[in-house]
């Protein structure tokens, strides 16, 4: 099998998943830039046109970064990440849609239909009027988890998890396009701080984020 890869947020997470189970898998890169991941022969793989993917031996393929990963830890269950028991793995799944649903998605809406719209209004349906307003919901909800992780090292509890890859993935590519986490929010704050001195997240930095003065 092998990784549709490229720069962002999304596919970071995959890498830094990737690095902290120790699994081996080559790269397909691609160019998002010249929107590669929406011409016909990757739409023709994965028709939902995002990045990144995960191309088995068989040709079948799975597009959304969460069910790779899912997928990778049945694979591969150790270390774990997502939970070693049924109640840990339901813990893992709820605060990774609770951060999806109020977080990134409109963290990331709010940066394609503001600050990167112009890379984006042929690419996809935009909402620029709505650019404000999802950027103001997303700082509203990490004000709602900063209360929620006081006392918690992690996102979900005493363990690293794959939540807290999804958000400081996306945490720490819309700090460089104005959605910084607020300095008063201290549990948050400390908690960005820890993720980011794991040294997977210095190794799933993209080659091309310096070019790009974004950490994707």
């Amino acid at each position: 099998m092998k990784l549709l890869n490229s720069f962002g947020p999304n596919p970071r997470a995959v890498r830094m998943f990737i690095i902290e189970k120790n699994i081996d898998i080559p790269f397909q890169e691609h160019d998002i830039r010249d929107a590669e991941n929406r011409g016909a022969a990757y739409l023709k793989k994965n028709p939902a046109g995002q990045m990144p993917a995960l191309e088995l031996d068989d040709g079948t393929v799975y597009g959304e970064t969460t069910a790779i990963c899912e997928y990778l830890e049945e694979k591969q269950p150790t270390p774990v990440l997502f939970g070693a028991t049924a109640e840990e793995r339901a813990n893992t799944r709820q605060w990774i849609r609770r951060i999806e649903l109020n977080i990134t998605e409109h963290s990331y809406n709010g940066f394609r239909y503001g600050a990167g719209i112009e890379v984006f209004r042929e690419r996809l349906f935009v909402i620029p009027e709505a650019a404000d307003g999802l950027q103001a919901k997303a700082a509203d909800a990490k004000r709602w988890l900063n209360d929620q992780i006081d006392g918690r090292e992690f996102i979900a509890g005493d363990k690293f998890t794959f939540a807290d890859i999804v958000l400081y993935c996306c945490q720490d590519f819309v700090k460089d396009v104005g959605q910084p986490i607020d300095s008063s929010l201290d549990n948050l704050t400390a908690w960005f701080a820890r993720i980011d001195a794991r040294p997977s997240a210095t190794a799933s930095i993209h080659p091309s984020a310096a070019e790009r003065q974004r950490r994707g």
